[in-house]
């Protein structure tokens, strides 16, 4: 009457279905680590380097000075500094070109930054949406291995003259592993979502802010142009 019902014992004796749903739910499982362990350290280094450029931009440097080393450093650099790189860049573009107009002047760089914003924000979002998947998706494959297990366990059931507990449990029991393993791997995909969307929101909040202010200064400094010139 002795069973053993510890979870690999209970896996290895469980139908190929269940075995086939619990080997997916794993590999969902690590994966989903991986893609957040990566995340953890990708936002990390992305808020150092814009907290990073945002002291040197505040600290009085000149605009070209900025950009020359935003330019060399693009690839190694923060969102907030490479969102300024596209800016200046469009901005002297359209100064080369002789363009006096303030307003397309304002209006390229904006339209540059807003460019490069939406390409930073996209690389901020990369496997988000696998987390949500995997958190939404793991209960019901679970689910499923679950019912499947519990249907093959009563279809063996059915050929047995008397049925007790000892006979039902490890049937039920391998096949609630699958709904186990399921949350095991749902429940920290859905944390991990919800908190790497709130700090992409902030990060994002952040560089809007950012746009909103250089283009000022750009604007300001337009505006101490046309004047000095008149």
């Amino acid at each position: 009457m002795t069973q053993d019902l510890s979870i690999v014992q209970l896996l290895i004796n469980a139908s190929w279905v269940v075995q086939a749903v619990v080997v997916l739910l794993m590999v969902m499982s690590v994966i989903s680590w991986a893609a957040i362990f990566r995340k953890v350290f990708a936002l990390k280094r992305v808020n150092t380097h814009n907290e990073a450029f945002e002291r040197e931009f505040w600290s009085g440097s000149n605009l070209n000075d900025l950009y020359a080393a935003a330019a060399q450093s693009a690839r190694h650099g923060g969102p907030m500094e490479r969102i300024f790189a596209s800016g200046m860049r469009e901005y002297q573009k359209l100064r080369e070109r002789r363009i006096t107009d303030n307003g397309a002047l304002l209006d390229g760089a904006r339209r540059a930054m807003r460019a490069s914003f939406q390409r930073e924000l996209d690389t901020l979002e990369v496997n988000l949406s696998f987390l949500g998947t995997v958190g939404s998706v793991a209960p019901y494959v679970g689910l499923f291995g679950t019912v499947w297990g519990i249907m093959h366990a009563f279809t063996g059931l059915a050929a047995l003259a008397q049925v007790t507990l000892a006979t039902v449990a490890p049937g039920i029991a391998e096949a609630l592993v699958a709904t186990a393993i399921g949350l095991f791997a749902a429940i920290p995909a859905v944390v991990a979502y919800n908190r790497f969307a709130h700090d992409i929101d902030r990060v994002a909040n952040q560089l809007e802010t950012f746009m909103e202010e250089f283009s000022n200064i750009l604007h300001r400094n337009l505006g101490n142009q046309s004047a000095s010139g008149h």
